[in-house]
């Protein structure tokens, strides 16, 4: 899900990191000190980017005769796969779809760390807006531990499309906030399957609401009513794999 790009040069590099491009490796040469260079190493501060420090002859190895001036960048650019090529696949391999679907989840921690969380308990795939989305940058490949370059994002022009055509393929939408009417544990996720999240300020949208097959609720005895989108996106995870498990799925 993920295609490497290299950048030659301080000033491609520099823009590069500005960008929020997914920057995983930045390699200067030892002693560099130029202003150009000092610019570069504050910017890899702000965007907390680790440089590795070589000799001449290793960024020379890495820029294969292109114009260097002393620091090569490596990028991994992250590809998004149209839903419906995606649903197919998972189908095709004999898996049993768990999807997620985030409506307007703008923190890209949170984002990085529901992908972290759907990697571990097997869910194939995340839906989000083309707009009015956290940035998939370094930051979220970051809090993703690295999940966000082999689970496939798919970034749709209209959620509500997204949904009907997963209703059409028979995926069970479920809706998941804290003024829902249904017990999380007592509903079934082991079939196909999207939850839907959405933003801590606005939740999920109503439109997107009417649309689903179910609402449901995460049980607390605390004093505190609500959980942060990606705490409460992994108890919902954990509860469909363990239903999943119990079923052979």
């Amino acid at each position: 899900m993920a295609k490497e790009e290299i950048f030659y040069g301080m000033h491609p590099v520099l823009e590069a990191i500005e960008a929020g491009k997914p920057i995983d490796r930045v390699y200067m040469q030892d002693g560099l000190k130029t202003d150009l260079a000092m610019k570069v190493r504050a910017a890899c501060r702000v965007a907390n980017i680790y440089i590795h420090f070589v000799p001449q002859a290793r960024i020379e190895g890495l820029a294969r005769e292109k114009i260097h001036q002393g620091v090569v960048a490596i990028s991994t650019e992250l590809e998004f796969p149209p839903l419906e090529e995606t649903v197919h696949q998972i189908v095709e391999t004999g898996q049993v779809p768990l999807l997620v679907l985030l409506d307007r989840v703008t923190d890209v921690r949170n984002l990085g760390a529901i992908v972290r969380t759907m990697d571990a308990m097997g869910a194939q795939a995340l839906i989000v807006p083309l707009q009015g989305s956290a940035r998939i940058n370094a930051e979220a490949i970051k809090a993703s531990a690295g999940a966000l370059y082999h689970l496939p994002v798919c970034r749709e022009k209209n959620l509500r499309d997204a949904i009907f055509f997963m209703k059409e393929a028979g995926i069970r939408i479920i809706a998941c906030h804290e003024k829902a009417g249904a017990n999380l544990a007592q509903e079934d996720l082991s079939g196909p399957t999207c939850l839907i999240f959405g933003s801590e300020s606005e939740g999920i949208h109503p439109a997107l609401l009417k649309m689903c097959d179910q609402e449901v609720f995460i049980p607390m005895q605390g004093k505190i009513g609500s959980l942060n989108v990606s705490v409460a996106a992994g108890m919902c995870l954990y509860e469909a794999s363990s239903q999943r498990k119990q079923t052979g799925f």
